[in-house]
């Protein structure tokens, strides 16, 4: 079979297609004028229309040309009649996958009862049942003393007003995030280059990961030496970064590329900054409601953050996003400027619903479960693929990121450290003496491609775009989870046999 010939995948079992959601009943309308263009129905102009007027800024279209009519849970339907497993999920924004019947529901009951869809910052039964929820799956320590702010919908925009309710309560004004951190549309707010010390708005400090540690060692002890650096940073008045308004921290990076940080390291963050009297900002746009294992990722740790910036899967696959704070840092008076979309009712409904069936169906626990048995069968990976330098994650957030195995290792590497705790990313290159190899974002997008072809819909990240990352949604079955595995494992060895190297190590 030639490298571009793969026969498409019937809809099989594995891919356990639930009957088509219920139509909504015809709203009850005038007709449409005459003048009106009738509708386009053919489904195979539909990208060609989309590249001639929507902005070249199109990512995923780019690399997934499907046109979606019809999906629930983890499979996609396209206008072609092929059927996809989605491993991206919205970008980890749909916890309970494509049109999850009690989300379906919950929508419906609001759309029925005529009440309002958009209500700026009032209060509604509907707002009213989803803080209830919210409430009752945050973190105790931040429970019991906390505020929400609803900003507009996305995760970027959370993070600006996490980070403005921080200057407001500290009086200060600068950031310290990591490196690696990406964050939407609105990122650019965290590349403001300064020219002094006194203009300093965002400082950019090492994420600790094991393997590529930016000091060359891994393990506990680059986890110590990015603590040391951050420390350093803190209190040396030479540093270049004055005291900071706020530290915005990923427990797990997902764009940076599935790079789950230490409980230890995370734990010492925690320290610095409540000694300094500096809050902590966790990002949970990706890692909350169940996705690593725990209801929230900074649980594993046993952290409790100042301030908490939510969206993606909060919303229940519709836009919604809101930051969580202490109440003490609530300096905001009435009339502070805020978007007009902070009362989105459908997301809020199918947000309550989403965080009820988290919850009650015990699916974070699900996830940790689920995901440590499937990252130990996808480090089997890198085993069989010279290709594959590492495999990591937590719960259902995992990477595999493909290098090139031809390539020499990076030099001054040094160390070869152990597993990383607590099974969170069990890296195959501590303990083997490999330094780990140059990125191949050409190969990455060539296993996005096969596994395409295969019926697969994963995502790529983190450096150079060379590792391939898989959030399924947290409702996904073993079998579901055995097919997954066949067809990326399969992805690997067909893209990595058409560049000519990298082949399995074993038949």
């Amino acid at each position: 079979m030639g490298c571009t010939q793969v026969k498409p995948v019937p809809a099989g079992a594995a891919e356990n297609p639930a009957p088509a959601p219920r139509s909504a009943p015809a709203p009850r309308s005038a007709p449409a004028p005459r003048s009106a263009p009738a509708p386009r129905s053919a489904p195979e102009g539909v990208p060609r229309r989309q590249a001639a007027r929507e902005s070249a800024a199109r990512t995923y279209a780019r690399a997934l040309p499907i046109v979606p009519v019809r999906a629930r849970g983890l499979t996609i339907e396209g206008a072609d009649g092929r059927r996809y497993l989605d491993c991206l999920s919205g970008a980890g924004a749909l916890a309970l996958g494509h049109n999850h019947p009690v989300v379906l529901e919950a929508i419906r009951r609001v759309l029925d009862s005529g009440a309002p869809l958009n209500t700026l910052d009032l209060a509604t039964p509907v707002k009213d049942a989803f803080l209830d929820e919210l409430f009752r799956t945050l973190p105790p320590g931040l429970a019991e003393r906390a505020r929400v702010r609803f900003c507009g919908p996305t995760g970027g925009e959370a993070v600006e007003t996490a980070w403005a309710l921080a200057r407001v309560a500290t009086g200060r004004r600068g950031l310290l995030a990591f490196t690696g951190v990406g964050r939407g549309s609105t990122a650019g707010v965290l590349d403001d280059p300064s020219a002094s010390s006194h203009d300093t708005r965002v400082a950019r400090l090492p994420y600790p990961q094991d393997y590529r540690c930016p000091f060359g060692v891994g393990g506990e002890q680059g986890a110590d030496l990015a603590a040391r650096w951050t420390e350093s940073l803190l209190d040396d008045p030479g540093s270049g970064a004055p005291l900071p308004a706020a530290m915005l921290v990923e427990t797990v990076q997902g764009e940076g590329g599935v790079i789950p940080a230490p409980d230890t390291w995370l734990r010492r963050m925690r320290q610095l900054t409540a000694d300094r009297s500096v809050p902590l900002i966790a990002d949970e746009i990706q890692t909350g409601v169940g996705r690593t294992g725990a209801f929230w990722a900074v649980e594993h740790s046993g952290v409790t953050p100042d301030v908490m910036v939510l969206s993606n899967a909060i919303g229940g696959s519709l836009p919604l996003a809101l930051v969580v704070y202490r109440e003490e840092l609530g300096t905001w008076e009435p009339g502070t400027p805020s978007d007009a979309f902070p009362g989105n009712q459908l997301a809020m409904a199918a947000g309550t619903a989403t965080l009820a069936h988290v919850r009650e169906n015990a699916l974070a626990e699900r996830a940790a479960t689920l995901g440590a048995r499937l990252l130990g069968q996808f480090q089997q990976l890198a085993s069989d693929f010279p290709c594959v330098g590492d495999v990591r994650g937590r719960g259902l957030m995992i990477g595999v990121e493909l290098v090139d195995p031809d390539g020499e290792g990076e030099p001054g590497f040094t160390g070869t450290p152990g597993a990383a705790e607590g099974g969170v990313a069990a890296s195959v290159m501590p303990g083997s003496g490999r330094r780990p190899l140059p990125a191949a974002p050409e190969l990455a997008a060539a296993v996005r491609q096969e596994c395409l072809r295969r019926g697969l819909i994963v995502g790529l990240g983190g450096p150079h775009a060379s590792v391939v990352q898989l959030l399924p949604p947290l409702t996904i079955t073993d079998e579901q989870a055995a097919a997954v595995l066949d067809r990326l494992a399969d992805a690997v060895r067909a893209a990595a046999r058409c560049r000519g190297g990298g082949t399995a190590a074993t038949p």
